[in-house]
């Protein structure tokens, strides 16, 4: 996977993967090798939004002041 591939790149091939996979016209050779394609890439972005999640904080109010709180995703 290039280091320099972004997010929003990754996600575009992975969903090319997945629609010719879905589309079952490959023989078993290649649909293996772009399911371990497609691993790859979701692994990819999902690591990418967990960097992402981890730079992002939200503002909350305590008091007078505004504090900066980690990103909670839930």
């Amino acid at each position: 996977m290039p280091a320099e591939m972004s997010f929003e790149e990754a996600l575009a091939e992975l969903d090319q993967v997945v629609r010719r996979l879905e589309a079952g016209e490959i023989g078993i050779e290649k649909s293996l090798e772009l399911y371990s394609k497609g691993n790859e890439l979701a692994n990819f972005c999902a690591r990418k939004l967990d960097e992402i999640e981890h730079r992002i904080a939200r503002l909350t109010r305590q008091g007078d002041q505004m504090v900066e709180l980690p990103f909670d995703a839930e």
